[in-house]
């Protein structure tokens, strides 16, 4: 929870991170520090009490925060495939067609659309909160069968497609361009082109951890889905569902810690936060990157 704070502190305030796809690793950040603050403690609750003491109010919401922030995380995994993609597959019209403008807007996008589509997805739980509770004290939310399917399809097996046709296709790029560089670095090309290939390599190696997160996301994920998959009606009752929720949980948690591992930059800004650096005159613009 704390490590992204510090993404959301770094991204915000030094403006050289400012960047398209760091506004995506924001919104991303935001959803896992929302996951923390918010469900966790709700679910730990939940599993350490024999009864719900929050009440018929926050049975009903809690489900929906949780189901938002599940379906925001997803949306903005398929937003970054897509920015890497276009990166590496089309460097040179990277500039025009990702701008930070559009990127704002897809994410505004992604948030406010999960929240219309899991209102949707749990109308009845809204209305009905206590509909499957066999007992005073419960707080059951169950999605039918054919909800479930369509929860899977929607949230799950759609943009994973994406996500992994998308980077199969910058994996495949990355290796083309990864032969072009070797080959230009053995040839000793002039200043020019070298700027160049060092611009490649950044992109390159900004697609990898990326691709990484992608990879721990649907590891953390996937087995939430299984109910729905066998062909069961999805319910938190389930003996097995806290070990599939909490696995997806973790995965907020997981996140940063890929940032700590691949990102320069981040380090160096934690550095700068903790050391107040941050506070002196002219520091949102240093050098980051």
């Amino acid at each position: 929870m704390t490590l992204n704070l510090f993404v959301i502190i770094s991204i915000g305030h030094f403006r050289q991170l400012q960047t398209p796809t760091n506004i995506l690793l924001l919104s991303l950040a935001v959803s896992d520090l929302l996951v923390g603050l918010l469900v966790m403690p709700i679910e730990s609750l939940r599993y350490m009490e024999t009864c719900w003491l929050l009440g018929k109010l926050m049975c009903a919401l809690t489900p929906l925060l949780s189901y938002c922030l599940v379906s925001v995380s997803l949306g903005n995994m398929v937003l970054i495939s897509i920015d890497r993609y276009v990166a590496i597959c089309e460097p040179l019209l990277y500039s025009s067609k990702v701008t930070l403008t559009k990127v704002k807007i897809s994410v505004g996008s992604c948030w406010v659309c999960s929240l219309l589509y899991n209102g949707l997805i749990l109308m009845d739980h809204l209305t009905w909160p206590d509909r499957f509770n066999s007992c005073q004290g419960e707080c059951v939310v169950v999605l039918s069968h054919i909800l479930g399917t369509v929860d899977l399809f929607v949230t799950f097996i759609g943009p994973c497609t994406i996500m992994v046709v998308l980077y199969m296709r910058v994996f495949l790029a990355a290796l083309s361009q990864m032969r072009l560089i070797h080959t230009r670095r053995s040839a000793a090309v002039g200043t020019t082109n070298n700027n160049t290939v060092l611009v490649k390599v950044s992109e390159m190696k900004a697609a990898r951890t990326l691709g990484i997160l992608i990879t721990v996301f649907l590891i953390c994920v996937c087995p939430y889905f299984y109910p729905s998959l066998v062909g069961s009606n999805t319910s938190n009752s389930l003996s097995y569902f806290a070990a599939l929720s909490w696995l997806l949980l973790i995965n907020s948690c997981i996140n940063p810690l890929i940032y700590v591992s691949f990102y320069p930059w981040f380090r160096k800004s934690v550095r700068l936060i903790l050391t107040l650096e941050v506070l002196k005159p002219h520091c949102r613009e240093p050098r980051i990157l």
